[in-house]
């Protein structure tokens, strides 16, 4: 981190969360981060997910710029790809303010926006402006008053499909009352049936991916796995944000929403491993949670990721952290003389039992 990105975050950390979340965003938007244009790439960091061609394995995670405002320079901040939205049919506001808090002792977030954003036709016009460069993708869910939820998420498929890369269909926010209950099996296959129709009809292919929560049992992930093989979903991001407060320090800990940060990375590292095992290894897996140096990446693909995405160490550490990931990941796979393909899953018997 050189000085003027560390004077910027500090500036940032002085105002509330969200307008700071939204300044940068601006920021980005008028040209005033400073960012590396390419990403770090070579033999041993290129790899493919799901037919997409990545330049690097280290991706954006949802949430960041929810209605494309900054597509083009996040597609210059060092990223092998990234993924906006989430997107819903019709703009909704979210929930009420105060509803994003930093937790600065335990290097993490709380949340509780519930899925705000313009709407799925005002972000699919601003991705379809996007020049050539790394895949983006879209993370896709309901209106919070929807009647039916699952129509929702196929709905946000024939609107704004054609637009992305790839599809991500969320069904794991803790914001959105009851989302979760669509994680169960019989409601799961439903709703996926219906987004993969809408996926078969637009003109060009776009992969589906499907993002899982954290605070799952045993048997839970053992059902989503089956699902998802049965539907032939082509990825399964791992994982969401949880709504497990243990070992936290700060004091805004006890506030609703959706923790994520370093205190994520053990459980959703765990939750990625168990996927891995109970899908065989035959699912791309992309792992988040937690992810806030070389080293966390290199575990997450140990437990099963084919690549990994961060959010949250942004906050704290700045874009320069994507050029550094991904170097260290260069760097570490060159030393010990192995690949992403030999490295994925290698872990994954050890990180399950923990």
């Amino acid at each position: 981190m050189n000085l003027v990105e560390k004077a910027g975050l500090a500036a940032l950390h002085r105002l509330d969360p969200e307008r700071a979340h939204d300044l940068s965003i601006r920021a980005l938007s008028s040209g005033l981060v400073p960012l590396p244009g390419t990403p770090v790439t070579s033999d041993r960091l290129r790899t493919s997910l799901a037919g997409l061609d990545l330049p690097n394995p280290v991706g954006l995670a949802a949430g960041y710029d929810k209605n494309a405002r900054a597509v083009a320079p996040l597609m210059r901040a060092g990223f092998g790809f990234i993924e906006l939205g989430a997107a819903t049919p019709r703009p909704q506001p979210g929930n009420p303010q105060p509803r994003l808090f930093r937790l600065t002792k335990d290097r993490a977030i709380i949340n509780r926006f519930g899925f705000n954003n313009e709407g799925a036709q005002v972000i699919a016009s601003r991705m379809a402006r996007r020049p050539a460069g790394i895949p983006v993708g879209l993370n896709i869910g309901a209106n919070k008053d929807s009647s039916d939820r699952a129509a929702d998420f196929a709905a946000v498929v024939d609107i704004a499909g054609a637009s992305a890369d790839f599809l991500t269909v969320n069904v794991s926010s803790p914001n959105t009352e009851r989302l979760r209950d669509l994680q169960g099996a019989d409601a799961l296959a439903a709703l996926l049936r219906g987004v993969l129709q809408a996926r078969d009809r637009l003109a060009q292919r776009r992969p589906v991916f499907l993002k899982i929560a954290p605070d799952l049992s045993d048997g839970e992930i053992a059902d989503i796995a089956a699902v998802a093989s049965e539907c032939r979903v082509d990825g399964i991001i791992a994982t969401n944000t949880t709504l497990s407060r243990n070992n936290l320090s700060a004091p805004q800990a006890a506030q609703v929403g959706g923790l994520s940060g370093k205190p994520l990375f053990h459980r959703s590292t765990i939750v990625l491993a168990k996927l891995y095992q109970a899908t065989s290894g035959a699912i791309p897996l992309i792992g988040v949670g937690g992810i806030a140096s070389a080293d966390d990446a290199w575990e997450k693909i140990r437990a099963g990721a084919s690549a990994v995405q961060i959010y949250s160490a942004l906050i704290y550490q700045g874009f320069s952290l994507v050029t550094q990931i991904a170097k260290g990941l260069d760097k570490r796979l060159r030393i010990e003389g192995t690949t992403l393909a030999e490295l994925r899953g290698s872990g994954a018997a050890d990180w399950s039992q923990r």
